[in-house]
């Protein structure tokens, strides 16, 4: 079996993390196949949200695996074989699979199934609705094994939770339970193990009832506009809200709703 699985429902493609015997951690066939999947779905005009989780019930996923991609990534020891060469030749491919490189706009709902930690817990701050197992914690664990966390979560966290959270998190390095990350605000449901990938898929069904673009421009807007002054930011705002009134569905959306009856959208441009 492939390390990442795909699968797609309707409009919704649920990516499951697919190294149960390693806690899922990111070995180097995860990290290309997952930077490929993300560079093919963005384009894709039948995906409309992913899910995201992890196979088995013990880990959502355990970060880079310490055998594998963590030697390669520090230039430790030579590729071997046909995943670690492909990884070895773009390093950065890893950056990609954790959406470090905030270019993806579609939604991403996790599914943390089971423990998120190191690496694991920097794919969730990349992820934009986040259901938890009530069994399951979270931990940004780098700095107890002498590294930082690259994969995003200096730069998100701070920006997600109050400066005190993200810095005992990042600097203390110990696993939060599902209702603290709740209480942080890190995760929006926690639910019984049983019921994380259903309730995952119910929000991303709910999220599909909006227009794709609209969706799109909406977290674009959100993100590429985070941190800047109010100007730039409105600025970002703006770009966004006109590029999608370029779009069929900003006239769709208006016009069901005059005419009682449910939006049909397609992410397509008016035709010239």
């Amino acid at each position: 079996m492939p390390d990442l699985l795909t699968e797609q429902h309707d409009d919704i493609v649920v990516v499951t993390l697919n190294r149960p015997e390693k806690r899922n951690a990111f070995s180097p066939e995860m990290a290309v196949r997952l930077a490929e999947f993300w560079q093919e779905a963005a384009t894709d005009l039948s995906v409309r949200a992913v899910v995201v989780t992890g196979a088995g019930e013990q880990a959502f996923c355990a970060g880079g695996d310490m055998g594998s991609l963590i030697p390669l990534m520090l230039k430790s020891r030579a590729p071997e074989g046909e995943w670690e060469t492909r990884f070895a030749a773009d390093r950065k491919q890893l950056y990609a699979a954790l959406l470090r490189d905030a270019r993806f706009f579609k939604p991403v709902i996790a599914a943390i199934n089971g423990h998120a930690h190191a690496g694991g817990a920097e794919f969730v701050l990349a992820t934009d609705l986040r259901v938890m197992s009530s069994e399951a914690n979270l931990a940004v664990t780098e700095v107890r094994r002498g590294l930082i966390a690259s994969g995003g979560s200096l730069v998100r966290l701070g920006r997600q939770v109050s400066w005190a959270h993200a810095m005992e998190l990042l600097l203390v390095g110990e696993p939060i339970s599902a209702e603290q990350a709740l209480a942080m605000g890190l995760v929006n449901r926690v639910v019984p193990p049983g019921e994380v990938l259903s309730t995952a898929l119910d929000l991303a069904r709910r999220v599909c009832l909006g227009a794709p673009v609209a969706l799109e421009k909406t977290k674009e807007a959100m993100v590429c506009s985070n941190g800047l002054p109010f100007d730039e930011a409105f600025a970002v705002e703006t770009r966004c809200a006109r590029e999608n009134a370029k779009m069929d569905d900003a006239r769709e959306g208006p016009r069901a709703f005059m005419e009682k009856r449910p939006p049909v959208f397609t992410g397509r441009r008016p035709k010239s």
